[in-house]
């Protein structure tokens, strides 16, 4: 059996990778391309002179083309190219005469620290420019001092005309090789916005499956710390639970979709309910309900939003003929006290209450009857000038003993408030619902 070769991370390019790489290959071709026609034309004018260097420039150029496509090795490459476009044109323009009978041909080594800026970085042109520096200054002392100002058979009209030719040559190709890489790197840099956009799509999309599991502060607390430990006591907060009666005879008759479907109508409406009264919806417990209000200290009516929202999740329920033909109702209990909040958990982790205020509360819930809200004696103190209670009763609650309990019936009167939307709204229950049947 084959085995396939271990590509580890570095083995990997980036983008800039490959379009360095690109980059070099365009110029090796762009300049083996120009020295044959650059010798093509010398030959077409019938000017003879030695091709050793031309043809020495492309057997080493091409040669080294072909092993980096074998090997990979884009050092070795792009070094042995820098290295000709910076030797080869002095050599050749030594071979002809001066720089004034070469045409300038020197003009070309202008690529090496060009090249080197595109394919590699700034840092690495540095040497480059400076080696064509000194080159340009060894030529140009050759041609000081050792220049006999003889062109050979070379007119001037000639030499104007290459050096034209080479001015253009070169020009094109730095031109054609800049454009090249403005062009590309606009290609990736468009490619990195759209990457950056989706990421950013991600992104919104988990903090939006993350805020409807937590609260909001404690979601950026959870993204904020590293590993820490989320917990918090909160000395004053009214806990409610809802109950749906008659939901669990409901699973035996509806298919899963039906039963699933049935839920979630009903939950997306509590949910509904409590971005209006501005309270935290802290989970869902099979066909039970948990919701909690002042952890948000800026609202001061939690306790009465808590009542509030525990009224219109029953009409909610009583009223619609989507669950009336399934005979469903709520029960409710409600608690006012401390408790205890925090984050458990690593995997699927849940933000949760814990605490005499929340055991009350769901014991009310357990106790009470269909269309039933039934409040602890701290939450009846707060809303008795404001709703209508039945007279006081007991219940025995696990741990506590026998406490008092008391049922909530209507609002008094008319309330105004503000949602959190700041949108006005005003509630009229001044008379009291008919009484639900028990069951």
């Amino acid at each position: 059996m084959k085995t396939l070769p271990f590509i580890t991370k570095e083995m990997i390019d980036t983008p800039e990778d490959k379009l360095r790489k690109s980059l070099l290959i365009f110029a090796c071709a762009f300049m083996n391309f120009a020295v044959v026609l650059w010798l093509a034309i010398y030959w077409m004018m019938g000017l003879n002179f030695s091709s050793n260097v031309p043809l020495a420039y492309q057997l080493v150029s091409i040669g080294s083309l072909v092993i980096y496509l074998k090997t990979k090795n884009f050092e070795v490459f792009r070094f042995v190219q820098l290295s000709l476009f910076l030797f080869a044109p002095f050599i050749m323009q030594w071979s002809i005469g001066s720089s004034v009978s070469s045409s300038g041909v020197m003009l070309w080594a202008l690529l090496a620290p060009i090249g080197a800026l595109v394919v590699s970085d700034w840092k690495e042109s540095v040497p480059w420019f400076f080696a064509y520096i000194v080159m340009t200054i060894i030529s140009g002392a050759f041609d000081y001092f050792l220049g006999t100002g003889n062109e050979g058979n070379l007119s001037m009209k000639t030499i104007g005309v290459f050096f034209a030719l080479n001015f253009v040559a070169m020009s094109s190709i730095i031109y054609f090789l800049v454009r090249y890489f403005v062009v590309e790197m606009e290609r990736i840099k468009t490619q990195l916005d759209q990457q950056h956009q989706l990421l950013e799509q991600e992104q919104e999309k988990s903090e939006r499956v993350l805020l409807n599991v937590l609260p909001g502060a404690i979601a950026e607390r959870l993204k904020n710390d590293q590993g820490g430990l989320i917990a918090d006591g909160y000395a004053d907060v009214t806990v409610m639970f809802v109950d749906l009666v008659n939901f669990t005879q409901l699973t035996e008759m509806l298919a899963p979709t039906e039963m699933v479907g049935l839920l979630n109508d009903i939950f997306s409406g509590f949910d509904t309910l409590s971005e209006k009264y501005g309270v935290e919806k802290i989970k869902t417990m099979g066909d039970a309900y948990m919701v909690v209000g002042g952890f948000d200290r800026t609202r001061s009516t939690y306790t009465c939003d808590i009542a509030d929202m525990a009224m219109e999740m029953r009409d909610f329920v009583a009223n619609n003929p989507k669950f009336t033909k399934y005979h469903l109702s709520v029960h409710t209990g409600i608690a006012t006290g401390p408790v205890v909040a925090g984050v458990i958990g690593t995997k699927r982790f849940i933000y949760d209450l814990w605490g005499d205020t929340v055991n009350i509360a769901s014991r009310l819930t357990d106790e009470a009857t269909f269309g039933v809200i039934q409040v602890d004696k701290m939450t009846y103190n707060r809303l008795h000038d404001s709703f209508a209670f039945e007279p006081r009763a007991t219940v025995n609650i696990k741990g506590k003993g026998e406490m008092a309990m008391y049922r909530l019936t209507a609002r008094l009167g008319v309330r105004s408030a503000t949602s959190t939307s700041g949108e006005h709204m005003s509630y009229n229950f001044s008379s009291p619902s008919p009484a639900a049947p028990s069951v």
